[in-house]
């Protein structure tokens, strides 16, 4: 099955397809080989463009980052087959229906708001990365690592006009988008090997050891930046989509596998996207830095620009303005819609077309300001430590409900609403650990996998508190 029959049987579950409260057919599952092309496009995208160069500014070193992103990948592809996978086989739900049955239909509402937020956030900061191509031609200043407002007109008009016209095509339907994105995939796992090949030629690596000492043992993180230890890097790469595994939003994908072993598939895409094209990326800002441009910033202490359209344009020439203007709306497209569908759950009465074009102004005007872009290593690490741990009430409920003695799918048994022990599970450890982030200068990331550990266990004791109490 092809990525895009995937993607479109999936997003017809999430809009209220005909499978999304019912069994599947037996006729519609499909063996793990079916996903594999579908994890390595999703994850070959804009975002990767990016998140590779940021790594240098956090000054990690070549054992932390080499070694470091092969484990942590390993790790979250552990995720996706163990847990993901293995509760998707099983129950055959979507994630917002298994929500529903165990939290209630309006604390699943708050869950979409958040979802749908951070769905145009992320859209929005692809939106950046399509503009930093698409301005080149215009000779358009490239927003900085530490810039936060719009640095011109130039950049506002870019910005726009690019979400305008991606807006416009998500509301007309995912057909398009996913058929188009299908074909595009290859051409742009292609462009991130080329120019990772030619970055390394203009570096002039000749050896293995030339390529170690690129990052050698390290540096100072740039100005504004937290600076990476090889933990960081396992733990960031770990949850960088800790939302889909975890947090298990690809229950929604997974419920068509055949076996759980489909979650292998994973790999595919967190070795392509999540390896090769990080480090190629990475590779790319490593030969900027050598810029005379570069240099002089770094000698006024100024952190230079992660502007992905110059850097895969000084690679591989237009092809690379065109690979990274692709990669951009392939991934804010899907993200868009998503996000409507996000929204449209909270506003039924509204049309698709209306809360994605919506969602799209919404991430429009994220993409104004770099710095959803310029801090998309903080960003990603927000959006899993908010949505993971609502995935934990999904895990200890499958695993342990029988030894807790709780009742499976409660809300739906009691015809409950709103599930205060979801709720309260949630924003105890949410609130505890968040505050010891900021009050102790945590990395968010670090305290991800506790946040989430701690909401399943408090699910499990209020659950059995609320239950009994009210069976008296």
């Amino acid at each position: 099955m092809t990525q895009y029959s995937i993607e479109k049987e999936v997003i017809a579950l999430s809009s209220g397809g005909e499978y999304e409260r019912e069994p599947i057919p037996q006729s519609k599952l499909k063996g793990w080989k079916s996903f594999i092309g579908m994890y390595a496009g999703e994850h070959a995208a804009g975002t990767e463009f990016v998140i590779g160069p940021l790594f240098l500014t956090t000054g990690v070193s070549a054992f932390d980052l080499i070694i470091g992103l092969l484990i942590g990948n390993l790790l979250a592809v552990l995720s996706w087959r163990f847990l993901t996978a293995e509760i998707a086989v099983k129950n055959r739900l979507t994630l917002y229906f298994q929500l529903e049955k165990i939290c209630g239909r309006k604390l699943v509402t708050g869950y979409n708001l958040a979802n749908g937020i951070l769905f145009c956030f992320l859209a929005g900061s692809m939106i950046t990365v399509s503009a930093t191509a698409v301005g080149i031609p215009f000779n358009m200043p490239m927003p900085k690592l530490t810039d936060t407002m719009p640095n011109g007109m130039t950049w506002i008009v870019i910005v726009l006009l690019i979400g305008a016209v991606i807006s416009i095509i998500a509301a007309r339907g995912y057909d398009t988008v996913t058929k188009a994105a299908n074909w595009m995939s290859p051409f742009i796992v292609l462009a991130f090997l080329a120019c990772g090949i030619v970055a390394l030629n203009q570096l002039g690596v000749g050896s293995f050891s030339d390529f170690w000492n690129i990052w050698g043992e390290g540096s100072e993180p740039f100005t504004g930046q937290t600076k990476f230890t090889f933990w960081h890097v396992v733990i960031w790469s770990w949850f960088a989509n800790g939302a889909m595994h975890i947090g298990m939003s690809d229950l929604t994908v997974f419920r068509f596998a055949k076996e759980a072993k489909a979650g292998w598939a994973t790999a595919a895409g967190v070795y392509v996207g999540h390896y090769m094209a990080w480090i190629a990326a990475a590779l790319m800002y490593a030969v900027y830095l050598q810029s005379p441009e570069a240099q002089v910033l770094l000698s006024n202490g100024d952190a230079p620009s992660v502007a992905p359209g110059p850097m895969a344009y000084n690679a591989i020439g237009v092809f690379g303005i065109i690979a990274v203007v692709l990669a951009g709306w392939t991934t804010a497209n899907p993200t868009i819609y998503r996000a409507g569908l996000a929204f449209q759950a909270i506003f039924p009465k509204l049309s698709t077309a209306k809360v994605t074009v919506i969602a799209g102004a919404i991430a429009t005007i994220a993409g104004l300001f770099p710095a959803f872009a310029m801090k998309l290593l903080d960003f990603v690490a927000i959006y899993g430590f908010v949505l993971a741990p609502f995935g934990a009430v999904i895990v200890f409920e499958h695993f342990f409900s029988e030894k807790a003695g709780i009742i499976l799918n409660y809300a739906e048994v009691a015809n409950l609403s709103f599930n205060k022990s979801v709720f309260w599970a949630w924003a105890i450890s949410f609130g505890l650990f968040y505050f010891i982030s900021i009050q102790f200068n945590v990395f968010l990331s670090f305290v991800t996998l506790p946040a989430w550990l701690l909401c399943g266990v408090l699910f499990l004791v209020f659950s059995k508190y609320f239950q009994k109490k009210r069976l008296r």
